[in-house]
């Protein structure tokens, strides 16, 4: 089947549940939008949570989950996310204490205008009069391991299509090309508002599907955006015993 990521459920400490994440190449994410919103349903629809509001231990911090449930249908989700910041030692990006902001990157001889942001992990944001699979594709693993970003790089091209609307393409830090990203989609939203180019309410399209993304006026963000169960599977004991070694 395939997919972006592992989600392991753990005891989250001063939080309701705890997650670890990790990516295709094995590395540990710091946080997932998405898989936060993901592990959400999968902990109600399997009766884990004991009421639709709680609250994930990650790696990027605590986040809050809220499901809108109609009977036993669990229609959105909307995760905390935490709060932005562009301030360069708390991406990280090397160099001076800074906010990254309409900063030149040189990469694969391009000059490139960027917007750093964490939002729990790093990213880096290009805005775009307009968007090409195969540019992303090239250039965002340069991006990724360039040495400006100490701790390698999320990576996401945008073009602003209206005050309320975005649209973007990812290529995510240890995963690659990206259908859809919900962290991704904070830190273009936090970048777009940043430079003032959208309101504080976007609606992000990629790929993969539409999330809304809301910034506060303290930078504290909210995700939202429906999520669907595809299938169900068991990993056979032999396996199982396999991976303890």
């Amino acid at each position: 089947i395939g997919s972006d990521g592992i989600l392991l459920v753990v005891p989250g400490e001063n939080a309701d549940f705890g997650v670890r994440i990790f990516n295709p190449d094995g590395g540990e994410a710091e946080k997932s939008g998405n898989g936060i919103r993901i592990l959400a349903k999968f902990l109600w629809d399997h009766g884990y949570a004991p009421r639709p509001d709680f609250t994930i231990a990650t790696l990027g911090g605590l986040v809050r989950a809220r499901l809108d449930v109609e009977g036993k249908r669990v229609r959105m989700i909307t995760a905390d996310m935490g709060r932005a910041t562009f301030v360069s030692e708390e991406i990280p990006v090397a160099g001076p204490r800074r906010e990254v902001v309409g900063e030149p990157l040189l990469v694969d001889g391009e000059r490139l205008i960027v917007t750093c942001v964490s939002v729990g992990n790093p990213h880096c944001v290009i805005l775009a009069d307009s968007l090409d699979e195969a540019r992303v594709k090239r250039l965002g693993p340069k991006i990724e391991h360039h040495p400006s970003f100490p701790k390698r790089i999320n990576v996401q091209f945008a073009k602003v299509l209206a005050r309320d609307r975005v649209s973007i393409m990812i290529w995510e830090r240890g995963a690659g090309w990206t259908l859809a990203s919900g962290t991704s989609s904070c830190g273009v939203v936090s970048a777009c508002v940043k430079n003032g180019l959208t309101d504080r309410r976007v609606t992000v399209q990629s790929p993969g599907g539409e999330l809304t993304v809301a910034v506060a006026a303290n930078w504290d963000l909210t995700l939202t955006g429906p999520v669907s169960e595809i299938g169900r599977g068991t990993l056979s004991a032999d396996l199982v015993e396999g991976l303890k070694r």
